[in-house]
């Protein structure tokens, strides 16, 4: 399947540097340079460490707002590198992941089946670092903080006053999995009573006993755009597709709803995600 036909397909193997970071990493250098500072000089004056600098410089790190605002004021880059803002924050999602979450930001509804792991938006931050630290190879420590910052930043969603209406689907294994042990999975399991509370959430669950239903293909992810736009992802051993066709979404949408009503309801979930948060 090519991006000519419906879908864009993403695939990330490894921790490498971002082409994008190391852009905006030689343009800092660049303006440091230009400027006639060292970096710990710079570090100084932005108020980082120089090990910080070196590597940003180098690609390694993404800069923080922060960083930006630091640089932009000491190094006169006029508005060089608040430009690519949005671009730099959206660098530190998996590489599969980001064309995605250009959409997310602007759902105004989002529905998902997760078959596998509490689906990011619902995550406490522990039970996202132990997912995230189990990455197969390794990532670096640097790398994982920051994408436990960015996936915690994407379901800042929910505190926005047009919050999407949103309606997730766990498979009950899900659920027993501990992750990250079992106070990380009891705090997980708390948070997502809490986030079923919210008026746009609907939170269900699949049970294991449900010997048949149209999950069986992997996990959905839905979402329709503020003006309308409707787009699908999917995701297996880090090789996701973004579907944006609207033939091909219809199917995907078909599907969920089938889940949903196979699904327990909503009230049948919540006891069940206390039962298991109690035997914990």
């Amino acid at each position: 399947m090519t991006e000519g036909e419906h879908a864009a397909q993403r695939t990330e193997t490894g921790d490498t540097v971002d082409p994008l970071l190391r852009a905006i990493g030689r343009q800092i250098k660049f303006l440091r340079e230009r400027a006639g500072l060292t970096q710990p000089e710079l570090g100084e004056r932005i108020g980082y460490g120089v090990d910080l600098v070196s590597s940003v410089e180098r690609g390694r790190r993404a800069p923080k707002p922060q960083f930006i605002d630091g640089v932009e004021r000491v190094l006169d880059a006029r508005g060089l590198l608040k430009a690519v803002q949005d671009d730099i924050e959206r660098s530190v999602l998996p590489a599969r992941f980001r064309d995605f979450a250009r959409w997310e930001k602007d759902a105004a509804s989002f529905y998902s089946y997760a078959p596998l792991t509490v689906p990011g938006l619902l995550q406490t931050e522990e039970y996202a670092r132990a997912l995230i630290r189990g990455h197969c190879p390794p990532l670096e420590d640097d790398t994982i903080e920051d994408r436990v910052a960015a996936r915690l930043e994407r379901a800042h969603i929910f505190d926005d006053h047009s919050a999407p209406v949103t309606s997730f689907v766990i498979e009950e294994a899900v659920l027993r999995r501990p992750v990250g042990g079992r106070a990380v999975m009891r705090a997980q399991l708390d948070w997502l009573l809490d986030r079923a509370k919210l008026r746009n959430v609907s939170l269900q669950v699949m049970p294991t006993s449900r010997w048949e239903h149209n999950g069986l293909l992997g996990p959905i992810t839905l979402l329709e755009t503020k003006d309308g736009r409707l787009v699908a992802y999917t995701e297996a051993q880090g090789v996701s597709s973004v579907i944006t066709e609207r033939t091909a979404v219809r199917v995907y949408a078909q599907r969920h709803g089938i889940i949903r009503t196979q699904a327990l309801d909503t009230e049948e979930s919540a006891r069940l995600v206390e039962q298991l948060a109690g035997d914990l």
